[in-house]
């Protein structure tokens, strides 16, 4: 099955964050149950806004600069960048409504 959110890793994260206005970074590990239990939604998510928002995973475990270089000790955490800089940050697990409502907001 093909997903709808791209795969972000710390080669190409500065080049995603710069070619896209919206980005939503969901960063997760395979062994972390919330992280598993919001993948569906994320990609419920990566479908709903395609074409208006760029939504990706980044596992830590593998990709360990660009989690420290944003400071990330929990996950799932999600960070909303635009025109490259952090407007919002959630840790945890956020329901659709919750994050599909803060994507909303930066699109307006």
């Amino acid at each position: 099955m093909a997903t709808a959110a791209i795969q972000i890793t710390d080669a190409n994260f500065d080049t995603v964050i710069k070619d896209s206005n919206i980005v939503l970074v969901d960063f997760w590990a395979q062994w972390c149950g919330p992280c598993k239990a919001i993948a569906p939604m994320i990609e419920e998510l990566a479908t709903d806004f395609a074409g208006k928002i760029t939504i990706g995973k980044l596992d830590i475990d593998v990709n360990g600069v660009t989690s420290s270089k944003f400071s990330v000790m929990s996950i799932p955490t999600l960070l909303i960048f635009k025109d490259g800089v952090v407007v919002d940050k959630m840790v945890g697990a956020p329901s659709k409504a919750v994050l599909a409502a803060k994507l909303q907001a930066q699109l307006a």
